[in-house]
């Protein structure tokens, strides 16, 4: 099952309703055990998804919108297991991963998801060139620190793939994980002119909350966001969060480049 979702105009946000912004924004339902689910968004033609194999085994669907035999016939994938540990099989190569683990695909493979107790979120966008399949072990990645304490910003930045070291065609991807006592992500926040950005929140208590800002610096609005739920950030909007307990977010991000510097900084004056 995958869902359909076009582009808004910045201007319309300002005075959409909560529903209005929840139904073009927020990404819900994902994690059905035995199915894939996924929702195609306009902005920079990304593929946001979740697989839930259950006892069985999930072929990534090439679904219609997609126009081709296999969903990677024209595009790149990166997987992260959200759940527990499980296996991706990519043209029947089997590849083990642990909860945050992350896998990259290139353009062309088949993938195949198995695990009793895995979900996987999975991101794809369309690709210009083909790179070879990587695992990405979350153990194995040296996070960057962000943030201060006196802040409530304290968290730590796992970068899978971000244009260096590990090469795609413009798919970057890895996880963020706040600090105990912490609530911020990505403040003061920025703008991505050249790339669309999605945050799927995870490892939420049942009873905490994000409140995702975004709109045009100046005009933001927010979304309460629960616990493996997502929201697209086009290029004109911002992306910062707080929570009320402890998470993780999923980063990923498709475009015109995969210059991870590629950003535009917002003043806290101007929001």
């Amino acid at each position: 099952m995958i869902e359909v979702r076009h582009s808004a105009s910045p201007s319309s946000v300002e005075t959409a309703t909560n529903a209005d912004l929840r139904k073009n924004f927020l990404v819900e339902n994902l994690f059905s055990t035995g199915e894939v689910h996924g929702v195609y968004t306009h902005d920079d033609r990304l593929v946001v998804g979740g697989a839930v194999p259950g006892a069985g085994r999930l072929e990534l669907p090439a679904w219609d919108v997609l126009g081709t035999p296999s969903h990677l016939t024209r595009r790149e994938l990166g997987i992260i297991n959200v759940g527990q540990s499980g296996h991706v099989l990519v043209d029947g190569e089997k590849f083990e991963l642990g909860h945050l683990d992350g896998l990259y695909v290139g353009r062309g493979s088949e993938v195949v998801f198995a695990g009793a107790d895995a979900a996987f979120y999975f991101v794809s966008s369309p690709a210009h060139a083909t790179y070879p399949t990587a695992l990405l072990s979350h153990a194995a990645i040296e996070p960057v620190k962000l943030g201060t304490a006196q802040g409530a910003s304290q968290r730590s930045l796992y970068r899978y793939a971000w244009g260096q070291e590990l090469q795609t065609a413009v798919l970057q991807f890895g996880v963020t994980v706040i600090a105990e006592g912490s609530v911020w992500n990505t403040f003061p926040p920025h703008l991505h002119d050249r790339r669309t950005e999605v945050y799927m929140y995870v490892d939420l208590a049942d009873n905490d909350r994000i409140f995702h800002l975004m709109g045009q610096p100046g005009a933001a609005r927010h979304l309460v966001v629960r616990d493996r739920e997502a929201v697209i950030s086009p290029p004109w909007s911002i992306h910062s969060g707080v929570g009320t307990g402890s998470y993780a977010f999923i980063w990923a991000m498709g475009g015109e480049n995969n210059d991870y510097t590629d950003l535009q900084p917002v003043a806290l004056e101007d929001l």
